[in-house]
C-alpha cells in the first residue's frame, strides 16, 4: 500500500477530481473567501483557480508530499501568496483565532477524527470568521446510507481512509460552528459515493 498510496492514489485523485462538476463546484464554494485563508487538505492545488482575487495569503495543510509536486505549478501561477504550514489537520500549527476563513474540499472523509479537525478549525478561526465546506457524506436516504456504510470499508482501503457515511452537517455543527448556509444534493454518478454537503459556518 505505500507505494500506491504515497505515489498513485494522489496523482489519480488529482486527475479525477480536476474534471467534471468539480471546477463549478468549487469556485462556488471559493466565492466570499476574503482575507487570510487556512486550507485543510490542500492536496494538488486544485482549489488554487478558484481563489478570489485580493485574498493576502493561503496557508495550506497536507500530509501528501507528492500533491505538494502536483501542485508546484499552480501553485507558481497563482495571485496569492500560498504557504505551507502543517500536514495534519488535527492538530493545526496555527495560533487562536488568527485566520479570517478555513476552506475544506472532499477532505473531512479522510481525516481520522474529522470532529476533532473541526473543533481545531473552530480555535484558528477569528469571532465572525467562516468555515466554506465542500463533503461527501452520509445520504439521508436510508437505501443509500445502507451501502455507504457496506461500502465504507472498501472505501477507506482503497482511497486513503475515505469514509462514505460520514454525517458532514453534524460535525460540523458538532464543533459549534453555526452553519449559515448549506445545500445538499447528489453528484451525478453513483448516489452512495456522491451525496454532497456545501455549505459555510461562522464561528460566533
Amino acid at each position: 500500500m505505500g507505494i500506491y498510496r504515497d505515489q498513485l492514489l494522489p496523482r489519480g485523485v488529482d486527475l479525477v477530481m480536476r474534471g467534471g462538476e468539480y471546477p463549478k463546484l468549487r469556485a462556488r464554494v471559493a466565492a466570499g473567501l476574503d482575507g487570510e485563508v487556512l486550507e485543510i487538505g490542500f492536496g494538488s492545488g486544485l482549489n488554487i483557480p478558484y481563489y478570489p482575487a485580493g485574498l493576502k495569503r493561503v496557508l495550506a495543510v497536507d500530509p501528501a508530499t507528492v500533491g505538494r509536486r502536483l501542485a508546484a505549478k499552480r501553485a507558481a501561477a497563482s495571485a496569492v501568496p500560498i504557504e505551507y504550514v502543517g500536514l495534519d489537520a488535527e492538530t493545526l500549527p496555527v495560533p487562536d483565532a488568527s485566520v479570517d476563513n478555513v476552506l475544506s474540499t472532499w477532505t473531512l472523509c479522510t481525516i481520522p477524527d474529522a470532529g476533532r479537525a473541526l473543533a481545531e478549525v473552530a480555535r484558528v478561526l477569528r469571532p465572525g470568521g467562516a468555515l466554506h465546506f465542500l463533503e461527501h457524506g452520509l445520504a439521508p436516504d436510508p437505501k443509500v446510507a445502507r451501502q455507504q456504510h457496506r461500502l465504507t470499508p472498501i472505501q477507506r482501503w482503497a482511497f486513503g481512509g475515505c469514509h462514505l457515511d460520514r454525517p458532514i452537517d453534524k460535525l460540523v455543527a458538532g464543533a459549534g460552528l453555526s452553519v449559515t448556509r448549506m445545500d445538499t444534493y447528489y453528484m451525478k454518478g453513483p448516489r452512495a459515493h456522491g451525496y454532497t454537503f456545501e455549505g459555510v459556518a461562522t464561528k460566533a
